[in-house]
C-alpha cells in the first residue's frame, strides 16, 4: 500500500509537467549582430506558445505572422511571431528587431529580424531562408 500511495503522489506531482506544452527544440541563431543560444530561442518560443494557449499576450505578442516575405519554414502555419531578446524573455515594452516564429500547434518554424530589411519587412536569421 505504501508503494501504491507513493506512486500515486509521484504521478500527481508530475502531472503538471507532463501537461505542459513541449516544443521541438531548435538550434541557436544569429539575427544581424545578435547571437542567440538554443536555450534563448526555446525560451522565447515556449513563452509565445504559453501566451497563445492561455489566450493572453504581452503588448500584442504573440500575433499572427503572415509570411509576406515567403520564407521556407520547415513546418506549415498558421504562424505566430514573438520577440526574442538578448536578456530575459519578452513580457512587454519595446520588442526590438528580432523574432521567433512558431505555429499555432506549437512547432518552431524559425527566426527573423527587421535588421537589414527595408521598411517593416523581415529577413531570415541564420537557419531561416
Amino acid at each position: 500500500m505504501q508503494f501504491f500511495t507513493s506512486a500515486l503522489a509521484l504521478v500527481a506531482l508530475l502531472s503538471p509537467v507532463i501537461a505542459a506544452p513541449v516544443l521541438e527544440e531548435r538550434a541557436a541563431t544569429t539575427c544581424g549582430s545578435n547571437s542567440y543560444t538554443a536555450a534563448q530561442v526555446n525560451s522565447a518560443s515556449q513563452k509565445a506558445y504559453s501566451y497563445y494557449q492561455a489566450g493572453t499576450d504581452a503588448d500584442d505578442y504573440p500575433h499572427t505572422y503572415n509570411n509576406y516575405e515567403g520564407f521556407s519554414f520547415p513546418v506549415s502555419g498558421p504562424y505566430l511571431e514573438f520577440p526574442i531578446l538578448k536578456s530575459g524573455v519578452y513580457t512587454g515594452g519595446s520588442p526590438g528587431a528580432d523574432r521567433v516564429i512558431i505555429t499555432t500547434s506549437g512547432k518552431q518554424a524559425g527566426a527573423i529580424t527587421h535588421t537589414g530589411a527595408s521598411g517593416n519587412n523581415f529577413v531570415g536569421c541564420s537557419g531561416t531562408s
